[in-house]
């Protein structure tokens, strides 16, 4: 018989953890949302913005970077600088980032082998260092409301791609409550509801509502 408290004491190392992954944010710009047609630009900011606030609530290290920011496609988007106002952003001119040193660089330093990803275009921007850290013994998880393409196919496709090369495709708030996995992990257990409160929709407003009438430990 298989003993259930020791199941749930054990996670599985393929479950991402503050401890074992870093996330990585590319592309997040003005001339990128303009171009962005495979779905609501805001809900992809919205979930974007989540994303970073989750990385941020659990000190996962993040990297986050640009693409010809002065030049053509403008500056990172200012939600997402505001989250993490003191971290410096990496500027390329190669639309793979992994072809940038300093890029590369950045995201050995996290010391970490499961990198979350999210970024503009997915066909482009995502698709390209996805494969390429996957080749380079990386485990790649796509998040995939926080990626926008220039239009519904091409960020399917992309997806696809992405997925028949080994990475695996989440949601924001996916990645935010396998971090928290546990409503018991008091430390981290008001900042994960209030970020679901600002970003997470109907689910937020399900928060909201259930803490009115219950009390402050209604989450799930």
């Amino acid at each position: 018989m298989v003993d259930i408290a020791q199941v749930t004491a054990s996670p599985s190392p393929d479950l991402l953890t503050p401890d074992n992954c870093a996330v990585l944010f590319v592309d997040h710009q003005p001339q990128m949302f303009f171009g962005t047609g495979s779905g609501d630009r805001t809900a992809i900011i919205n979930s974007t913005v989540g994303l970073a606030k989750a990385a941020k609530t659990f000190d996962v290290p993040v990297v986050l970077s640009t693409v010809a920011a002065e030049s053509f496609s403008g500056p990172i988007m200012p939600q997402l600088g505001d989250v993490f106002p003191d971290q410096k952003i990496i500027d390329r001119t190669t639309m793979n980032a992994w072809e940038d040193p300093a890029f590369v660089e950045a995201v050995k330093a996290t010391g970490r082998k499961k990198l979350v990803i999210a970024g503009l275009w997915t066909e482009v921007c995502v698709v390209l260092p996805a494969l390429s850290a996957i080749a380079q013994g990386y485990e790649v998880y796509v998040v995939t409301d926080a990626c926008g393409g220039v239009s519904p196919q091409a960020h399917e496709h992309a997806v696809q791609r992405m997925i028949q090369g080994g990475a695996v495709p989440v949601t924001w708030v996916q990645v935010l409550l396998e971090l928290q996995r546990d409503w018991a992990r008091g430390e981290t257990y008001v900042p994960v509801t209030e970020v679901v409160k600002e970003h997470g929709g109907a689910y937020g407003l399900g928060l909201v509502y259930a803490q009115a009438f219950i009390g402050g430990h209604a989450a799930g």
